[in-house]
């Protein structure tokens, strides 16, 4: 059973953009200081040795990939009662849009994240991803794969599994990514650049997330 869930029919061949897509954004998950590169750098710093800045990535890439599966499997479950992903599809697309238009009104983190303390990391990065829309982002390329294997698998029960093996898929290819990215970045940052990297030649990935979020939205609505 276990190993039905994750080596998927659906391989690499079968969606080849879908994937790229989720390993895409992990590493702009990955690239952005919100999403736990940072908070490593201050692990490091606080420990005053290079390998606590990748030990914070254990527990950053647990809550990551927490965030992702939460979010992806409703709509495996959904998906199950549709041999088709239209109305899926179409719901996935409003609430990207409404996300990122709500991403570009109130452009602030919640507060509450500000007060999760240090050793409560898992649960920063799951409220973190969680609040950038992180899962949902991923919701277009989840639906590709699934719609590419929905009428080879006849029964419910199949489809089901298939597709709550591929949101877990999905999940732990996107997280892999981001911490591929978000580790160096923080190597990089508390050996060689110093955190005035920030102040001095870092964008506002804050904007770009919502025009994303927005753009991917109303693609996924287009087609």
């Amino acid at each position: 059973m276990l190993d039905r869930f994750f080596l998927l029919p659906i391989g690499l061949s079968a969606a080849p953009l879908a994937w790229l897509a989720v390993v895409a954004l992990g590493c702009y998950h990955g690239l952005n200081p919100g999403m736990g590169w940072l908070l490593a750098v201050s692990n490091g710093l606080q420990a005053r040795r290079g390998q606590a800045v990748f030990a914070a990535f254990l527990p950053i890439g647990a809550g990551h990939f927490l965030a992702m599966a939460v979010a992806l499997l409703p709509f495996a479950v959904l998906s199950a009662y549709f041999s088709r992903l239209h109305d899926v599809s179409i719901a996935a697309g409003l609430v990207l849009v409404a996300f990122g238009l709500l991403k570009l009104i109130r452009r602030r983190h919640p507060r509450f994240l500000a007060r999760i303390r240090p050793h409560h990391i898992a649960l920063w990065s799951a409220l973190m991803a969680t609040a950038h829309g992180a899962g949902l982002m991923l919701l277009p390329a989840f639906l590709a794969l699934c719609s590419g294997s929905s009428a080879v698998h006849g029964s419910m029960l199949a489809l089901l599994e298939q597709s709550a093996g591929a949101a877990f898929a999905v999940a732990l290819v996107h997280t892999a990514a981001m911490l591929a990215v978000g580790s160096l970045i923080a190597w990089l940052v508390y050996r060689f650049w110093g955190l005035r990297v920030l102040h001095r030649s870092w964008f506002n990935l804050d904007l770009i997330w919502a025009a994303a979020l927005l753009l991917s939205g109303s693609i996924a609505l287009a087609s």
